[in-house]
């Protein structure tokens, strides 16, 4: 399928690793160029490498925290310098640590919500300028099915998270005529580092093994297994596209099945 993005410019954030990385490589590879960022200096700059050296892209670094609102405005701004003009934007952040209702004050609540919502938000108001300059945008906001089903034992992520498909269904009424389209993924298990350490979290507390939870995590899921961050990657890569011309304000699972719920 041609995608018709060739010659695009997208921003990415959370891309130094895991499924950010893998969005913004397998964009890459559909002709786009494309600002990457994440926290960690050294590990972004040699995936700024890796992925321009494997795409023939301009693939460009700039570190950062994406809970800083002056910053998201930098980056956002950055971006369009850089690339002439910014058409994607892939709004992802790590998630917040795992725990229960005794594990956490209300000020991790609140760096929860800084991490997970309103990163999303910034990014979104400092990119909409640029799209509406060209009428052509695509937002496409990375959460978790936590949004559609809580996950045991990420209750900050489970709080934090649902805000995200408020606000993009919101905008997504608001921005449908300009040419901007807005949606949302929400990945289940998708094995990842982060997954990883989950699951070794997870049997600590258990006191079984990383096997037996993964096992139990695989029974779960209809497909009977975890995904990979290429399946991923070509979901978030296809709503990012010109080929998804019809669709906004949607929240696409990506879980090889394990929410069952109708809507």
């Amino acid at each position: 399928m041609e995608l018709g993005i060739k010659d695009r410019a997208a921003l990415v954030t959370g891309a130094s690793r895991g499924l950010g990385r893998a969005v913004a490589e397998r964009l890459a590879r559909e002709g786009t160029d494309i600002v990457i960022n994440a926290r960690s200096p050294d590990v972004l700059d040699a995936t700024a490498r890796d992925i321009a050296h494997a795409t023939g892209r301009r693939v460009v670094a700039v570190a950062g925290d994406v809970a800083d609102e002056g910053f998201c405005n930098d980056l956002a701004g950055r971006a369009a310098s850089e690339l002439g003009r910014l058409d994607i934007l892939v709004a992802n952040a790590g998630g917040p640590p795992p725990g229960g209702v005794d594990d956490f004050t209300p000020a991790a609540y609140r760096r929860a919500l800084d991490l997970n919502l309103m990163s999303t938000v910034q990014l979104t108001l400092a990119a909409l300028p640029e799209m509406r300059r060209t009428g052509w945008g695509r937002i496409v906001a990375v959460t978790s099915v936590a949004v559609k089903q809580p996950v045991n034992g990420l209750l900050l992520s489970n709080t934090a998270r649902p805000g995200v498909v408020g606000f993009i269904k919101t905008i997504s009424r608001d921005l449908a005529a300009e040419g901007i389209l807005c949606n949302v993924v929400a990945p289940g298990f998708i094995h990842t580092a982060r997954v990883d350490s989950l699951m070794e979290a997870r049997a600590g507390q258990r006191g079984v093994t990383r096997g037996d939870v993964l096992e139990r995590i695989t029974d779960d899921i209809p497909a009977g297994r975890m995904g990979t961050p290429d399946e991923f990657a070509n979901a978030v890569v296809f709503l990012a596209s010109e080929a998804a011309s019809y669709i906004t304000g949607h929240t696409l699972q990506i879980d090889g099945g394990m929410v069952q719920g109708l809507l």
